[in-house]
């Protein structure tokens, strides 16, 4: 099989980021071993200090990219202090890569609301029994503390805490990155302008 490649043709034809990108998260979803969806997350806490994580990518069309989490986990609490972030796939298999970044926004209720509903029982229960980010005295205590919810959730629909939503990153930019040898990659920037449309721009590597 061939190596994939940014060509000349992908720059020029396509005025269209999402559509690039929906492209490249397909083929990694065919070479990825786990997650080809997975993302890192970059925010600052309030003295500035970057801090970076690994999360899921949950939702994508044209306003952004959405991922999911507890609102009090530092995370949360980073983002919701500037509602600034940048996002950071790679795909080894394919050597690729694909920066995000923008302005963050909450999604709606009814989308938290069905993504939470979407998950597997246990993992809301998960969402009720850890205080993420948070000191953990014990193993025991977290388990304790599942063990408390499933009690209480035992039939029925199991609600979305209060404190668990989305977060949408809204791109100001989606820089494309492809290795090429001796290190002359392929890199082109899609730069969100005052029209609501993209310019292209290809980097030097």
């Amino acid at each position: 099989m061939s190596e994939p490649s940014l060509t000349r043709s992908d720059f020029t034809e396509e005025s269209d980021p999402f559509s690039l990108f929906r492209l490249w998260l397909e083929e990694a979803g065919t070479t990825e071993l786990n997650d080809p969806n997975a993302m890192a997350l970059a925010t600052v806490d309030a003295d500035g200090l970057p801090d970076v994580r690994m999360v899921l990518l949950k939702g994508l069309d044209e306003r952004g990219f959405v991922f999911y989490t507890n609102f009090e986990s530092a995370k949360g609490r980073e983002i919701l202090g500037n509602m600034k972030a940048a996002l950071c796939f790679h795909w080894k298999s394919l050597r690729r890569q694909v920066r995000v970044r923008g302005p963050v926004e909450v999604v709606t209720d009814e989308e938290a609301d069905a993504y939470f509903q979407s998950r597997p029982r246990n993992s809301r229960i998960g969402a009720w029994a850890s205080k993420q980010s948070r000191a953990l005295e014990s193993r025991f205590a977290l388990e304790k503390a599942v063990a408390e919810y499933t009690a209480r959730h035992l039939v029925g629909e199991i609600p979305r805490p209060a404190y668990w939503s989305g977060f949408r990153i809204i791109p100001q930019s989606i820089e494309f990155w492809h290795d090429r040898p001796f290190r002359l990659h392929d890199r082109v920037v899609f730069a969100r302008d005052d029209e609501d449309g993209w310019s292209k721009t290809r980097l030097y590597p």
